[in-house]
């Protein structure tokens, strides 16, 4: 839900434990307290998307045993290890920083990867104020960082456990050839089309890609979404990492955004997430403005963890009776 700075900190004095996602001005007038942020300014609520720099996005952790670790790009592999055995963990990335990197490079052969209930997302900022620096913040000590990840750590009572679901409308086009990149990077001069090396930013033009549609790689024997961040001076810019050694195919194509979108979530219209995380690019392709997608709420991001690294999907986390307690 969306709250004033005053609200906020109101619910942080009485001890209240927060995750919390907004604009960089209000993250830095919070007090001290029991809360993890991220900076982002789009937003999904019951009233529909929404575009803020007014109000925060909170989410509360009423739950007994919870702590707060923050990691670097050497040590991020830990997280696992660190998490409670029942429960689940909030992973908050700054955009374009190491940590962010390596996350998305290796998180898959993180020990313990799988066996822990892992969310989380890619902190950004407004792309119309052109302020590209985004940050997350420790509130219990009021560290702010731009080159690390903040973590909430959650514990679960035993009776109930987290459930992490993936909601992604896309699937690689079979028509498509094949994409092959020189390293791992997220900007591309210049790749393997087929196996012939051309100017990427020309033969997206030449060949009137829709670049609002991911590239798609088969990666640790799943499909993941690649999205394009822009195209500026010959350079294609992605969201996250893509890899050599891996294949990519451009996405199947996606006549009504808006529609296809939709259609995806309607067989999750039952849901009641503790925690939801959507793609900025479903946010703004989709021209979600002020309009509503059921239940899931939470921060459009530059990023998504559901164990690993992905983008331009939906992720959710759901708490249910754990059956086998008993």
């Amino acid at each position: 839900m969306l709250k004033t700075v005053a609200e906020v900190s109101a619910m942080l004095e009485k001890g209240q434990w927060l995750h919390i996602s907004g604009a960089t001005e209000l993250l830095t007038q919070l007090p001290k307290g029991n809360w993890i942020g991220g900076s982002i300014e789009y937003f999904l609520t019951s009233e529909g998307g929404v575009t803020t720099d007014e109000k925060l996005f909170i989410q509360e952790m009423p739950f007994d045993t919870i702590k707060i670790d923050v990691y670097d790009e050497n040590n991020i592999k830990n997280v696992c290890l660190d998490a409670y055995d029942n429960g689940f963990s909030i992973v908050i990335l700054p955009f374009e920083s190491k940590v962010r990197d390596v996350y998305a490079r290796y998180a898959p052969d993180f020990p313990d990867m799988y066996l822990k209930s892992i969310v989380g997302w890619c902190a950004g900022y407004n792309i119309t104020k052109g302020l590209e620096s985004t940050i997350v913040v420790n509130g219990q000590n009021a560290e702010i960082f731009t080159d690390k990840a903040v973590v909430m750590h959650v514990s679960l009572p035993k009776d109930r456990i987290a459930n992490i679901g993936i909601i992604n409308m896309f699937t690689p086009d079979e028509n498509s050839p094949i994409i092959e990149f020189l390293e791992d990077t997220s900007f591309v001069e210049k790749c393997l089309i087929d196996g012939k090396e051309v100017v990427f930013a020309e033969y997206i033009a030449e060949n009137n890609i829709d670049i609002r549609i991911p590239i798609i790689g088969a990666f640790y024997n799943a499909n993941i979404n690649v999205s394009f961040f822009n195209i500026k001076d010959g350079i294609v810019h992605f969201a996250s990492i893509v890899y050599s050694g891996i294949k990519y195919r451009f996405g199947e194509a996606v006549p009504d955004y808006f529609a296809a979108f939709s259609n995806a979530l309607k067989e999750y219209s039952d849901l009641n997430p503790v925690i939801s995380l959507n793609c900025a690019n479903n946010y703004w392709f989709g021209e979600l403005e002020g309009k509503s997608v059921g239940t899931f709420q939470g921060p459009n991001t530059f990023g998504e963890i559901a164990y690993q690294y992905m983008n331009q999907t939906m992720v959710y986390l759901t708490i249910v009776d754990n059956e086998g307690s008993n």
